[in-house]
């Protein structure tokens, strides 16, 4: 087997054991690869041993919970796909055009393409809490997140979930809410404490993960979004999201070209009001209502 082949095998391992589905059309976009090319790795994996699942809307993730094997794998992820842009800057920002600095680059982007682990700079009480999370994930067993701290009903509750993704990062957690009967993503911050029960998953079927925006919200819809920033908007953009870097085009004047998809309006249009001077909306009539509702609501 080629070695470019090798390499491409196992950033795709590591991308479909990240905990998260993956549409097998961004993957084939991704990768450069057919479809037919993207079907035969799928086929190489099970016959490995990895147990590859897919939902209702063409995505694949590798179950880590399965095998021990799926398991040693995804802790060899050890960098978000934030965290990985972030380190890149700070390799780029090292003054010495060493050997050593373009050899760091090479090991680290020949297999971190695609990667997901949490951010060990958290307090011990979120290390505890992603622990238990984590625990109730690989043992595919039903959770209390006890004393769940709601930002939009303002409440203090026990809430009663089936806990089975992380998004990117570690910072919240995606759960099937038998109550409710809703997937949902909870904030880990917010959570009291953990309590993993000893009942298994009951709606496994229902476990699906949404689309994760720039500005690190999460949902099934996606919005699309055209605007053109000023370097003062785009630098600050970028220092705040990271993740919307490639999506960032230079344009002549000092001006940038922002095109991407949110899953909510409330992070971009936050980010418009606190710049309104600094960014023109080019696109997106889902977005001019929104700016323009909760320009309104200010003024009452």
């Amino acid at each position: 087997m080629d070695q470019p082949r090798i390499v491409r095998e196992l950033q795709l391992l590591m991308l479909l054991a990240n905990n998260r589905y993956m549409n097998k059309k961004e993957i084939c976009e991704r990768f450069g690869f057919c479809e037919r090319t993207f079907f035969r790795y799928i086929d190489t994996f099970r016959e490995a041993g990895f147990a590859v699942k897919k939902n209702a809307y063409d995505a694949y993730r590798i179950d880590t919970a399965a095998n021990k094997m799926s398991r040693h794998l995804s802790e060899l992820l050890h960098f978000s796909e934030e965290e990985e842009l972030i380190l890149r800057a700070a390799i780029d920002s090292i003054e010495s055009d060493t050997k050593s600095k373009e050899l760091l680059k090479k090991k680290l982007y020949a297999v971190y393409d695609y990667k997901v682990i949490t951010d060990m700079g958290v307090s011990k009480r979120t290390q505890r809490t992603i622990h238990e999370l984590t625990t109730a994930i690989e043992g595919r067993r039903q959770a209390v997140l006890v004393g769940y701290r709601s930002a939009h009903s303002n409440t203090t509750t026990d809430r009663l979930v089936e806990p089975y993704a992380f998004t990117s990062g570690h910072d919240q957690v995606w759960c099937y809410e038998p109550e409710s009967k809703m997937v949902k993503t909870f904030k880990v911050a917010r959570i009291g404490r953990v309590e993993v029960l000893e009942a298994g998953w009951r709606y496994e079927d229902r476990h699906e993960t949404g689309f994760v925006d720039i500005f690190r919200l999460h949902g099934t819809q996606r919005f699309p979004v055209r605007l053109r920033l000023s370097t003062r908007a785009a630098s600050l953009l970028t220092e705040e999201y990271p993740l919307s870097e490639p999506f960032l085009k230079a344009e002549e004047g000092g001006r940038y070209l922002l095109e991407t998809e949110v899953c909510r309006l409330e992070g971009v249009t936050r980010f418009i009001l606190g710049l309104y001077d600094d960014v023109e909306i080019l696109g997106g009539e889902d977005l001019r209502s929104h700016v323009r509702y909760r320009v309104q609501m200010m003024k009452q």
